[in-house]
């Protein structure tokens, strides 16, 4: 792996290390939101480890218990580690910052079409978005999450 990547992969662990350090101190009052969306702390299981891994992220579009998240990685050309576990492992669990319940959901990628009909909800919701995408020549994947069945 080259410097790069491992400075940037750091400085994301960093982030979110102080993310949750914010969440927890401030008692809940900061970090549970990002502009107009919601934060959650999303659990996969390592695709090596088998470990659980827990990471914050926001949810562009949410509809009753389906969740939507993008993984950008602020549009690097590699995709997430979050987004690999949960390639290999699709059972997730979604626990909003606020405190909310924590739910157990099923993990995918959006089909072209599905991709298609959302990213401009995406780009509506956080238009960093967009840049992220036309950062990079990776297809930045669209994660739904939602009950099994």
């Amino acid at each position: 792996m080259a410097i790069a990547d491992t400075l940037k992969d750091n400085q994301m662990r960093f982030m979110n290390l102080m993310h949750r350090t914010v969440l927890t101190v401030s008692g809940g009052r900061i970090g549970t939101s990002i502009g107009s969306m919601p934060v959650y702390k999303v659990t996969t299981t390592g695709r090596k480890s088998g470990q659980p891994r827990t990471i914050m992220l926001t949810a562009p579009v949410t509809e009753g218990d389906t969740y939507v998240f993008v993984a950008s990685k602020g549009g690097d050309d590699r995709d997430p580690d979050w987004y690999r576990n949960l390639v290999a492992n699709p059972e997730i669990r979604v626990e909003p910052a606020d405190g909310g319940p924590a739910v157990d959901l099923v993990a995918r990628t959006a089909s072209v079409d599905e991709k298609s009909e959302l990213w401009p909800r995406i780009v509506d919701a956080y238009k960093g978005y967009e840049g992220y995408q036309q950062g990079t020549d990776r297809d930045i994947p669209v994660v739904i999450a939602e009950p099994a069945g």
